[in-house]
């Protein structure tokens, strides 16, 4: 694109998106001897960098950013950095008979204070793309493009462009593009260390390949896919033990085998290629994103009204990190359930028939995945038995 203003991406624009106003700059003295007409003593003509927003580290966020995006872009990206809106060429979408567009928008929540106490940022934007493209997946969308949205109490340039890479990482790793966002600095409003990040998908799914509620029958197997860790949930109950407890987040409990801040920065798990390979592949009926609610809770949400599903916790271990949060946090297997995945982040729902092709093209993926339970007509979704030791 042409006319480019500096610091801007498409429509990554610069702290609060624009320069500022000529009128904002080159007061002259009012009056003679630089006095105001009342007497009173000149003061300093304001601008932007005394307000506490930096328009250069704005510039400079985004020319380290730059190549990572780019390589987000395939060839329906249209135009490049600068303009005020990302442009998508939608032709591709002439091949499907009925495309549906599907939508979802996200964030990582206060896993970003984890980050920002530990000054590593380079995996948040790998959480931020998988909260949001793991949601479109589970109506069997292809994620198409994401924008974000990151803010910063003080931008530095370097912090911004490490967070923006890191959601470029994750575009890649689901195969769609960063066509835009904004990197906004809010002085006054947010301490100097202090940052957040959200994002929005668009994807696009055929109308009669559309998972969810209606294609699921009773009995079909229910199929576990194993969780990196914590993911993006819960982190607010996280830092509350955390903070009770006393845990250093440089200390390595031994259950763990690594630093406790290593653990709860562990990116989460990006399922969407996977999902679409499997979707393409197999008799999958639907899939659950298994976020805030819990495993239970989610997986009801793609079962029709009628219907219910036992799922057998005799069929896996959950990672260490749950255990010690329970235990340092008195908290009790509801809660914990409620809150958190507990080795679970997504749910596939497939035809019974075809559960082991299934499990066996996923852990021929790299996701560990088993056959935790079924589906049942006229029951309650619940979690039953206990988990193995």
């Amino acid at each position: 694109m042409t006319g480019v203003s500096p610091g801007e991406r498409p429509p990554w624009n610069p702290p609060l998106a624009q320069r500022p106003a000529p009128s904002s700059r080159g007061f002259g003295p009012v009056g003679r001897g630089g006095d105001s007409p009342s007497g009173s003593p000149r003061r300093a003509a304001l601008d932007y960098r005394g307000a506490g927003v930096s328009i250069e580290a704005g510039d400079r966020a985004v020319a380290l950013m730059r190549d990572a995006v780019t390589r987000t872009a395939g060839p329906e990206v249209v135009g490049g950095i600068g303009g005020f809106a990302g442009l998508f060429d939608a032709s591709r979408l002439t091949g499907y008979r009925r495309p549906l567009l599907a939508t979802a928008t996200d964030g990582v929540g206060t896993k970003v204070v984890i980050a920002q106490r530990l000054r590593r940022y380079g995996t948040v934007g790998l959480d931020l793309v998988a909260m949001v493209v793991d949601d479109l997946v589970s109506c069997g969308a292809e994620p198409l493009f994401m924008t974000d949205y990151v803010v910063f109490g003080t931008l530095v340039a370097e912090r911004a462009a490490e967070i923006v890479q890191g959601v470029a990482r994750g575009c890649e790793l689901a195969g769609c593009a960063l066509l835009g966002g904004e990197t906004a600095e809010h002085p006054g409003h947010l301490g100097p260390d202090d940052f957040d990040l959200a994002g929005a998908a668009t994807g696009v799914v055929e109308a009669d390949a559309l998972l969810g509620p209606d294609r699921v029958r009773t009995g079909d197997a229910i199929l576990a896919l194993a969780s990196s860790g914590l993911h993006a949930n819960g982190y607010s109950l996280v830092r509350r033990v955390i903070e009770q407890a006393g845990l250093a987040l440089d200390a390595e409990p031994p259950e763990l085998g690594r630093p406790l801040g290593e653990e709860l920065l562990t990116p989460t798990t990006i399922y969407a290629r996977d999902c679409l390979a499997l979707a393409a592949e197999c008799d999958v009926h639907a899939f659950a994103h298994v976020t805030g609610g819990g495993l239970a809770a989610n997986l009801a949400r793609v079962l029709p009204q009628e219907m219910g599903a036992t799922v057998d916790r005799g069929t896996w271990h959950p990672p260490a990190i749950f255990g010690l949060l329970a235990g340092h946090g008195g908290i009790g297997q509801d809660e914990m359930e409620r809150v958190f995945n507990m080795g679970v982040g997504m749910v596939a729902v497939v035809n019974a028939d075809d559960a082991d092709r299934t499990m066996e093209l996923l852990n021929a993926r790299g996701v560990p995945t088993w056959r935790a339970g079924e589906v049942a007509s006229g029951e309650d979704t619940r979690l039953v038995g206990a988990y193995r030791g």
